[in-house]
């Protein structure tokens, strides 16, 4: 049974046991321990107590770096152990779990060089004789809740801005996935961060979750996931009058323009929808082709789609691994089949692969289809699978207010050789990130957020460090007459 990680100790919490499976075949990955809400109260009052010792509060830059500086080699160190891990807890194939290993490592390393730079303001002097500066201070007792898709990424993604700032992290990992980030309490523990800064409560979001965020001493809510439940949690941060950084949905629109390089366009569009089995808030689910190149480009699609290798995500040559759970996959197939319902043509996949190691997991053919327009229900809610609908667009004018008809606006993609058309398309796409001519590429110094349902806050860059911090303004007088208001004249 493993044990959840509390202000520093492990142990078994007084919660339902929950059990971690493998999607690829559904064998058992490990019984898990879950928090009660007594763990849940212990956890909290610890960490409150811990981020406002001096021994944290008052450490240097450069202490509270080191420490992550060691949680960032100790990551190095287990990067195998850690990709196999995480493909065992979500399906992911190996490639790309080492990859998102990779990312939590950079991450690490450079919120823990930003420390050093991360300076207070003398800010603009307007007042005679009063020096004015602000400083960066923390909140306090952050949660941080986690979805099962790429688990190490968004966690240290949220954990490591957070301790920088100064806080205390109380981790709520997806209950699919816990696994990974009962690893990263013991890659703390070990790095030497001081006990009650991070504890990580495993369970049900409805629960464990659900208490995590309204306790009294929470002062920042930090989620990953759906929109219903972002909006949700943003009524609990309302209620509560505190900070919230909101990942949530999308269906994010990709365009390819008459002039794009076909090839180009074709594997950056199959990589936006299809890694991660299409399960990725940022996934380009919405392709929207110039009618000049329709029929070229959608032959080209078609074929390398057909081409994708789907298989045992152990396997360094799969492109695709299975779907999380025969839930997820059922959601998925009732989205083909309303699909169908509105007049769309299956062109690529749109069932269920079986057979041999097909019929252990919850494997899904990558889906594109055709023949519908944009008000369709598949083209504007997310499915969060390898589902790609396609649509052709002649008038520009017509394609911006397209693409931005859709409630989310986390991301999209560009496919142009012309970039001063590309800069203006960018400009008048209702995304918070742009690509053109890429997709799917991050860097931790450049900031991620998204536009209208698509959440709140940002995530990384140095306001990502920010973004975990309040901001205090202090008025030093250097004027040594008394105040001439209180003199009686």
């Amino acid at each position: 049974m493993k044990k959840i990680f509390i202000a520093g100790q492990w142990k078994l919490g007084g919660g339902k046991a929950i059990k971690s499976h493998y999607p690829a075949d559904h064998s058992e990955n490990a019984d898990i321990s879950t928090a009660s809400s007594d763990d849940i109260h212990e956890a909290i009052v610890a960490a409150d107590k811990a981020w406002r010792n001096p021994a944290w509060r008052s450490a240097l830059p450069s202490e509270k770096a080191a420490i992550l500086f060691k949680a960032a080699d100790l990551l190095e160190q287990k990067k195998t152990f850690l990709a196999k891990l995480q493909t065992r807890d979500n399906g992911k194939p190996i490639t790309e779990t080492t990859g998102l290993v990779n990312s939590a490592i950079a991450t690490t390393r450079y919120i823990a060089s930003s420390l050093e730079t991360l300076d207070n303001e003398l800010t603009n002097q307007r007042i005679q004789s009063v020096l004015t500066f602000t400083t960066h201070e923390p909140l306090g007792v952050v949660a941080a809740i986690t979805p099962w898709n790429s688990p190490i990424a968004s966690e240290i993604q949220k954990i490591v801005p957070a301790l920088a700032g100064g806080n205390a992290v109380i981790l709520k990992p997806a209950e699919a996935t816990s696994l990974i980030a009962l690893e990263l309490a013991a890659i703390f523990e070990e790095a030497g961060l001081p006990a009650g800064l991070f504890s990580v409560l495993t369970g049900k979001g409805s629960v464990v979750g659900e208490a995590i965020v309204k306790h009294p001493l929470v002062q920042k809510i930090s989620f990953t996931g759906s929109t219903s439940t972002g909006r949700h949690l943003a009524h609990v941060a309302a209620e509560k009058l505190i900070s919230t950084s909101l990942e949530l949905g999308g269906k994010s629109p990709t365009i390819v323009f008459e002039d794009a390089n076909i090839d180009i366009a074709v594997n950056g569009v199959i990589y936006g929808i299809f890694s991660s089995s299409g399960q990725a808030c940022i996934a380009g689910s919405r392709l929207f082709i110039h009618q000049n190149i329709y029929d070229q480009f959608l032959d080209a699609l078609i074929k390398k789609t057909k081409n994708i290798i789907v298989g045992d995500p152990e396997d360094s040559n799969t492109q695709m691994g299975p779907l999380i759970s025969e839930d997820h996959l059922s959601t998925v197939e009732h989205y083909v089949n309303m699909a169908r319902d509105e007049g769309g043509n299956i062109v690529a996949g749109g069932q269920r692969l079986t057979g041999d190691a097909y019929d252990k997991g919850a494997y899904y053919a990558p889906t594109i289809i055709t023949g519908l327009k944009n008000d369709a229900q598949v083209c504007q809610e997310e499915i969060f699978g390898p589902v790609l609908v396609v649509m052709p667009f002649s008038d520009e004018e017509t394609l911006v207010a397209e693409a931005n008809n859709s409630i989310y606006g986390l991301a999209a993609g560009i496919w142009t050789e012309d970039y001063r058309k590309a800069f203006d398309m960018a400009k008048r796409l209702e995304a918070g990130t742009i690509w053109i001519n890429t997709y799917k590429k991050f860097s931790i110094a450049t900031p991620f957020s998204g536009h209208k349902e698509s959440g709140v806050g940002k995530e990384k860059g140095r306001l990502g460090i920010l973004d975990y911090m309040q901001t205090k303004s202090i008025f030093l007088n250097l004027d040594e007459a008394p105040n001439p208001w209180c003199e009686t004249k």
